[in-house]
């Protein structure tokens, strides 16, 4: 029988026999199983795994991966009404083509010695996020939002010495599951009810449960379910009465047209730049920022990263660099506030980017124009018999929610249906807001046209009929 020779990859270094055999030598090793010597025996797979002949040219690999992406239906090819934390908006080409510059692209880390404009690029990145918040510090981005509000509550537990926060119950289950991961086991999130007419959070309900034990107040500012909470003044009221700090998560693309969260009260700001640049990604393409006012006891609290500008001992010149490093885990590892590890600076240099682009004026414009297809797109999806558009009796900003209970048709099927016209339909808010009954959360952005949005009236209506 003929004895079948090793594979070797012209793709993966050192795949060759000879050469295995050389570095297995060096390192005293019989075989490559003695390097996981270390990992109990009932945990290894003593079998070959069932996988498909290896393609051993990069041509033929390449025509395998694009074969299965293939299957795949992308926003390229139909349009796009999904968002709930990851939202369709236009990129610029300039914003890529920055990002993807290999001084920035493969600094990992960029200290000052390798730096090319790395530490300057993330400063202004923080300088026109702390203009369209009206906040002093930015930090270099976290991973997303969810670490980000996750983070802020732990500030404010930090800052307080108390162990409680207090959350609006219209939070996405995936945040909310992760600002718990997040803060157990020293921190209790308890939820605040909502009013089932408006989406607004219940002051009542802020009442009954703020206490002496509380050290935050999170709100979001469009909601996740889309519509705008109009009562940040009063509740950041209430919330500093009891000596806790009020955090409010915002998406960023709003502030060319809302009020930022620091002139009704907010101590925090949290959110997502996604929307800011990114392409919207499986998994990837976020990254979450946090703002404060420039007051010492929230500042040291930061656990992530912090830029400044300072003057060198050359006159009329300045360096960038970390702004009391020795409060992060980098400085301290094992007394760090947090555990800091990989960033997602790349993302904040193209938000600088796309902010540079945008200016004042181009934020205005693109919130208003938003604004102004979201409330189209509800008046429009309105009129169509069963159909309850949108389902909070409030203002709005991108998304909302839809209800289709009177048309005898779930979600899915109705999603389904707008398959075959090449639409994506709104998130199935059914699992996750029962109470909602048979609802989906629809998202309006800058890239969809009239026509986009009388299509997905239409095919509605052909769904539900």
């Amino acid at each position: 029988m003929r004895k079948e020779k090793p594979t070797v990859y012209p793709y993966i270094p050192n795949s060759v026999s000879t050469v295995k055999n050389q570095m297995l030598k060096e390192i005293e090793a019989k075989s490559v199983e003695d390097l996981f010597e270390d990992i109990p025996e009932k945990l290894k797979l003593k079998k070959n795994m069932n996988l498909p002949k290896p393609l051993l040219s990069e041509y033929s690999l390449r025509r395998h991966i694009e074969g299965i992406l293939s299957k795949n239906k992308t926003c390229q090819e139909y349009i796009n009404f999904l968002g709930a934390g990851c939202w369709q908006h236009y990129v610029p080409a300039v914003c890529d083509e920055v990002n993807q510059r290999g001084e920035f692209l493969t600094a990992y880390a960029g200290e000052p010695y390798d730096d090319h404009g790395r530490f300057q690029a993330l400063f202004e990145y923080a300088s026109m996020m702390g203009e369209l918040l009206n906040m002093d510090v930015v930090n270099v981005p976290t991973y997303d939002w969810l670490q980000a509000a996750a983070t802020s509550i732990r500030m404010a537990s930090r800052i307080t010495g108390r162990r409680e926060a207090l959350v609006s119950r219209t939070i996405s289950a995936d945040k909310l599951s992760k600002i718990r991961d997040y803060c157990k086991p020293e921190i209790e999130v308890k939820l605040l009810d909502y009013d089932s007419e408006t989406g607004q959070l219940d002051i009542n309900s802020l009442k009954d449960e703020i206490s002496s034990k509380t050290a935050a107040v999170y709100f979001e500012n469009p909601a996740y379910l889309g519509f705008i909470e109009t009562r940040g003044n009063e509740i950041s009221k209430i919330t500093h009465d009891h000596g806790a700090i009020c955090i409010v998560g915002v998406d960023p693309i709003s502030l060319g047209i809302l009020t930022p969260p620091i002139e009704y009260g907010a101590d925090i700001v949290c959110g997502d730049i996604q929307p800011l640049g990114m392409h919207m990604q499986f998994g990837g393409g976020h990254a979450g920022f946090i703002a404060t006012r420039d007051e010492e006891k929230y500042v040291m609290e930061y656990p992530s990263r912090l830029f400044g500008i300072a003057p060198t001992s050359v006159e009329g010149e300045y360096g960038f660099g970390d702004v009391a490093y020795e409060r992060t885990s980098f400085a301290l590892r094992e007394k760090g506030k947090e555990f800091v590890g990989t960033a997602t600076a790349l993302w904040g240099i193209t938000a600088g980017v796309y902010l540079a682009l945008m200016g004042p004026q181009g934020m205005r414009e693109i919130g208003e124009g938003i604004m102004q297809r979201s409330h189209y797109t509800m008046l429009q999806v309105s009129k169509i018999k069963g159909v309850k558009s949108p389902v909070f009796q409030s203002t709005h900003f991108k998304e909302f929610v839809v209800n289709f209970d009177s048309t005898g048709k779930t979600v899915a099927e109705i999603n389904k249906a707008l398959l075959r016209h090449k639409i994506f339909g709104g998130k199935d808010l059914t699992k996750e807001f029962p109470e909602l009954g048979n609802s989906a959360l629809y998202c309006i952005t800058e890239v969809h046209t009239k026509d986009d949005i009388d299509k997905l009236a239409n095919a509605l209506k052909e769904a539900v009929e």
